[in-house]
């Protein structure tokens, strides 16, 4: 381990059947001077298998994969499972309870925390991610983590796969995309000093997929469906359940810088595409209103690149910097 978890579990994760319980993460405040934070975990033991993890909540406003989490957990038994299942379903919860992105604790982006760091008291997101990749993750033979695009974004549903052409796991990696059988899988490249839950996972040598299953901060039965077909389709495709779904087609596309599209300053932007049309390069994206000096003519936003439309922000207000659209563009594999 890099440094001892601060983080305890009272669960006893090895043993057969199923229990749920609360990992207590540390957090001295000045409302109580020794508490913790219960963040619920559990655990579905049956015969021998592989062990998966599954994570929802990494950010506390995407709400598919702790719906479909609470769900599965609460209709799997023992003896329907090959192998052992570690629920995380509200990893970040202070995050999931205030219905933020991150942290309001700390203020902290659990997806930006797997840093190797156990933290300190006032640091809980970071002790969270710590026992996650030090303690958890080297239990496990696969992993998945459950994201939408939250409040801010929007998106087709896509599985998604942290890959590149030198990666052990880009096989395995492709068939579970598959087996997960969104109707949008895409590949992005590892980069370094990577922080987020997939890089730790592949630097522990553990097959993990992530997900991008809808947004706008909230659900719908189709982003549900898709999650839950998903992780059945993963759990089936790695022996853990027998019967899974059968695998729907899935389009698979990688995503690559000059697939986003920013908000060059503060605006009203008006879209003129959706979630799951095709674009050229050159063609017209939006248009960006001045609130301010509503005399200007509205500037017109071109996509430097063709593609499939995965992604939109829904929120119409934006500031410099925000993200408005990404694409992804078709690959063989």
């Amino acid at each position: 381990m890099s440094g001892a978890t601060r983080v305890s579990c009272p669960v006893d994760l090895d043993a057969p059947g199923k229990r749920l319980g609360h990992l207590r993460v540390p957090f001295s405040s000045n409302r109580s001077a020794y508490g913790w934070i219960g963040v619920p975990i559990g655990v579905i033991r049956g015969g021998e298998g592989p062990t998966v993890y599954l994570g929802g909540g990494n950010h506390g406003d995407e709400y598919e994969g702790p719906i479909t989490l609470l769900r599965l957990f609460h209709e799997l038994e023992p003896d329907r499972v090959r192998g052992r299942l570690v629920f995380l379903p509200m990893t970040n919860l202070p995050a999931v309870l205030a219905g933020q992105r991150c942290s309001p604790i700390d203020g902290a982006n659990l997806n930006r925390m797997f840093v190797g760091d156990p933290g300190l008291d006032h640091e809980p997101t970071k002790a969270i991610a710590h026992f996650v990749e030090e303690f958890l993750l080297p239990r496990c033979d696969a992993a998945i983590d459950l994201h939408s695009g939250g409040r801010t974004l929007d998106y087709l549903p896509s599985a998604l796969a942290r890959t590149g052409p030198e990666d052990p796991l880009r096989a395995p990696k492709l068939a579970a995309l598959r087996a997960f059988g969104a109707p949008v899988s895409y590949l992005v490249p590892p980069i370094g000093n990577d922080t987020g839950f997939l890089a730790a996972a592949d630097r522990k040598g553990v097959l993990a997929l992530g997900t991008e299953l809808g947004g706008a901060g909230t659900v719908t039965p189709a982003t549900l469906a898709v999650a839950r077909r998903g992780v059945l389709g993963f759990l089936a495709h790695l022996g853990v359940l027998e019967g899974g779904p059968e695998p729907g087609p899935t389009r698979l596309v990688e995503v690559r810088a000059e697939h986003y599209l920013y908000a060059p300053r503060a605006g009203l932007f008006e879209p003129a595409v959706v979630q799951g049309e095709e674009v050229v390069a050159g063609q017209t994206a939006g248009w960006l209103h001045d609130p301010d000096e509503p005399e200007r003519a509205p500037l017109e936003l071109r996509f430097a690149a063709g593609g499939l439309v995965l992604c939109r922000r829904p929120i119409p207000l934006v500031e410099r910097g925000d993200c408005l659209f990404h694409l992804g563009a078709d690959v063989a594999g």
